[in-house]
């Protein structure tokens, strides 16, 4: 099989901590989740729930063997965030015109894995809705939550976390039995190592006994035995939490009181930097000296304090992005922080600096996508991960921005992330916000008219065309009213890809006319290359490949002189299927894997799905059967784990095809029936061609009419795995009589640029060389070697250097 698309298996972060006890509890679930499909871990705030869990998941691996996944969803609070979560954790992409619930479930039906959903108590309604939808979908799943109490999802089987065991005075193990002390003696070893002796232990197990063995707050204690011994922690903690220091009303969660003991430790700016915290989903430091700094703490000073409070277990670490260590508040600690930071009046003004910060982020995201100077592609790439590392921290600043009205900030983060959401398959996330912001009044012309462009290109990618036109239309009115060029480029670029769409040719060929002279007297190179990559589809469809190939050509110049690699991977992909319905296979083989080599580094799954279709099929047109079934099956695969039934369809199409041509009709009217069934869910127009024979061949027979029905019938699954055993069964391809040997110069046999080659290679250049005269890669001089080898019976290089002597001149 094509390499280096095999699926993971898990995602599921490293231990930062050693895992104290729970040998009981572990054994206890591991059982439980082979005989329930729906586990929920309860248990106070700081009882370990998520480490729980994630060392289940870990331990149960062997027992899925579609993996074990996690979707943290602390941050969701509606049905659509809970979706999308767990989609984003299972890489499974948004397909247009569908619901992502339904493409969720198409991924997941045939799959037996375990879904951890962590920390589902600010959703728990929604996590039990789609719960009950994924459960009753997908029968080989299972989900093992996490929440305070249970959250109400059919069959779910509650497990309380209990605390960590306490000694106890008739073990005989003495005051450092039980896993409550092993943890704290653990986590003070850290803290202060050779620091707690013998004489040190009854004033641990009394701390433990205080804190009722609930582990964060064992840590927290834990972590101030570099500065307090233990019976003075000890002291402090009974003075909070011993039975007679309760007084009048319900006592508060042991891990609350903890938290008050150490935050009273803390020094004054520790304070003021915690609770400013509390903003952050996560974060790493350049975010904390932007967002947390001002009156009463200087940027400088940011390090050491945020050092300081990791040492003190109130900040937890999550490993690093592109080189910078991420920090988080545990649960807990950020509930009590964020009550700190609205007691101290300074709620807005922080929640204001962090949503400018990320509005920031994205802006920067929006003009590196679309930016004309020459950038290197990683550091244009870097912005789209930057973005992708800070979505939680952008996803709560649009939540702020909505309550709070900022309209003005809501609408630069909507036209920011508009290159993330269409190009990452967020289409309705970015529709909902973008909606939201839009039908509040007020915010800058500017802005509006560029966030109903964004708004109508969203559209467009979910196959809204109606609505599309709409909004750029709009968009485009606000843009000449105030002089802004941006939103009337973008909205004729749109409206002309729609023309083409519905087959308004001459309207198209109007609108990118005007989009080209505005983008060349302005400059913008971007949307220059994107009218260019148009004309060449308008070309093409008027049957005129060889205007197509030249703006391509142009468009593909100018996006490599940016070194804008995911501009040039889909007009490379554009050509590609330009070149192939013209019969140039070589063509459309180069093109193709030049775009799948960009989609693999980019990590485009439906994009680099349609690259490998296209080789496979570009492989049976060259006759090679083996390699054609490889790619396609590969593409097959991709599509259906990330939810795609148009790549799914596509790809099923292709394997009847060549299946049909083994001498396989009948399975291949099965999967042709299939295809075209799951393409007709998708809302787009009927295939050209719908029956797997070639053209020409006239109507099947009554057998293999029952055999399409026969497919239009299968479920996704079954036509997957139909497709997969076809191709295993039929990958090694029936022997062909030799190709005759040519004496003549084949003009009809071999292409001009394999007459190019072959003249090279009797020139005794290497591959290397060829590749340099002519400006193409290696592997494509090794493939027109290899088929011209093909054509004319050949089997070397210097077979084709003495035909090229023998024929010197006419070659």
């Amino acid at each position: 099989m094509a390499p280096q698309t095999a699926p993971a298996r898990q995602n599921l972060p490293a231990d930062s901590d050693s895992f104290i006890g729970r040998e009981r509890d572990l054994s206890d679930l591991l059982r439980l989740l082979d005989t329930d499909r729906v586990v929920t871990l309860c248990g106070t705030g700081g009882m370990g729930k998520t480490r729980l869990a994630l060392r289940v998941a870990a331990h149960a691996a062997a027992s899925f063997p579609d993996g074990v996944w996690l979707a943290a969803l602390a941050e969701a609070s509606t049905q659509w965030e809970v979706t999308s979560r767990i989609a984003a954790a299972l890489a499974v992409a948004e397909e247009p015109g569908r619901d992502l619930i339904e493409t969720l479930c198409d991924s997941l039906s045939g799959r037996r894995l375990l879904l951890v959903l962590d920390s589902c108590d600010r959703a728990a309604a929604h996590v039990a809705a789609v719960g009950r939808i994924l459960t009753r979908h997908c029968p080989e799943i299972s989900l093992l939550l996490t929440a305070a109490e249970p959250v109400g999802a059919d069959g779910e089987s509650v497990r309380r976390v209990p605390p960590l065991s306490l000694p106890r005075s008739d073990d005989g193990g003495g005051p450092a039995g039980g896993e409550a002390v092993r943890l704290f003696l653990d986590r003070a070893g850290r803290a202060a190592p050779a620091r707690i002796g013998d004489a040190d232990l009854p004033a641990v197990a009394e701390i433990c006994r205080l804190v009722e063995g609930n582990p964060l707050a064992i840590e927290l204690a834990a972590a101030w035995t570099g500065r307090l011994a233990p019976a003075l922690i000890a002291e402090g903690l009974a003075e909070r939490l011993a039975p007679e220091a309760a007084g009048p009303g319900p006592r508060p969660p042991v891990v609350d009181t903890v938290l008050d003991w150490s935050h009273g430790l803390l020094s004054e700016p520790e304070r003021v930097l915690l609770r400013r915290l509390a903003v952050f989903p996560d974060w790493d430091l350049e975010l904390a000296e932007r967002v947390c700094s001002g009156r009463r703490l200087r940027d400088t000073a940011v390090l050491d304090l945020l050092s300081a409070l990791v040492e003190r277990s109130l900040v937890g670490l999550t490993g690093e992005h592109r080189g910078r260590v991420r920090y988080r508040l545990p649960g807990p600690v950020r509930r009590f922080a964020a009550e700190r930071l609205a007691e101290s009046g300074e709620q807005d003004p922080v929640h204001e600096r962090h949503c400018e910060q990320m509005a920031l982020i994205v802006e920067e995201l929006g003009r590196a996508s679309v930016i004309g100077r020459a950038m290197p592609w990683q550091e244009r790439f870097g912005n789209w991960e930057r973005v992708i590392a800070e979505y939680d921290n952008i996803r709560a600043a649009l939540h702020w921005a909505v309550s709070a009205r900022r309209v003005r900030n809501g609408l630069r983060m909507c036209v920011g992330l508009r290159p993330f959401w269409v190009t990452g398959y967020h289409f309705s996330e970015g529709e909902r916000w973008s909606g939201l912001f839009l039908d509040m009044p007020g915010g800058p012309a500017l802005l509006r008219g560029r966030a109903l462009v964004g708004r109508s290109e969203l559209a467009w990618a979910r196959h809204d065309l109606g609505p599309a036109v709409r909004l750029a239309e709009e968009g485009m009115r606000i843009g000449r009213e105030n002089g802004d060029n941006d939103p009337v480029v973008r909205a004729l670029n749109l409206l002309s890809m729609i023309d083409l769409r519905v087959g308004a040719h001459d309207r198209a060929e109007e609108r990118l006319a005007e989009t080209l002279k505005m983008a060349r007297d302005s400059g913008d190179l971007w949307n220059e290359a994107m009218a260019l990559g148009s004309q060449g589809s308008l070309a093409a469809r008027q049957g005129d490949p060889a205007t197509a190939d030249t703006r391509y050509k142009n468009a593909l110049m100018i996006l490599r002189g940016m070194d804008h690699r995911w501009g040039v991977g889909i007009t490379l992909i554009a050509r590609g299927a330009v070149a192939e319905d013209q019969g140039d296979l070589l063509a459309a083989d180069h093109s193709y894997r030049q775009a799948m080599d960009i989609q693999r580094d980019i990590g485009a799954a439906p994009e680099l799905a349609r690259c490998l279709a296209g080789v496979g099929r570009v492989a049976h047109g060259l006759g090679a059967t083996g390699q054609a079934f490889d790619y396609l099956s590969e593409a097959l695969m991709l599509s259906h784990s990330t939810g795609q039934r148009i790549g799914v369809s596509d790809a099923l199409a292709s394997i009847a095809r060549v299946a049909a041509a083994q001498g396989l009709e009948h399975d291949a009217f099965r999967l042709a029936g299939a295809a075209v069934t799951f393409r007709e869910g998708t809302g787009l127009p009927p295939s050209r061609r719908p029956w797997p024979l070639p053209e020409g061949t006239g109507e099947p027979g009554p057998g293999l009419v029952a055999c399409w029905d026969e497919g239009r019938a299968l479920s996704v699954d079954a036509a997957v795995a139909l497709a997969l055993g076809v191709a295993d069964t039929a990958r090694s391809p029936r022997p062909r009589p030799p190709a005759p040997r040519l004496a003549e110069p084949p003009r009809k046999a071999l292409t001009p640029r394999e007459h190019e080659i072959a003249g090279l290679v009797g020139e005794q250049l290497s591959n290397r060389a060829i590749s340099e005269r002519l400006f193409v890669a290696p592997a494509t001089v090794a493939r027109h070697i290899a088929n011209i080898n093909r054509k004319m019976g050949f089997n070397s290089r210097k077979q084709i250097a003495a035909w090229v002597s023998q024929h010197d001149g006419a070659v």
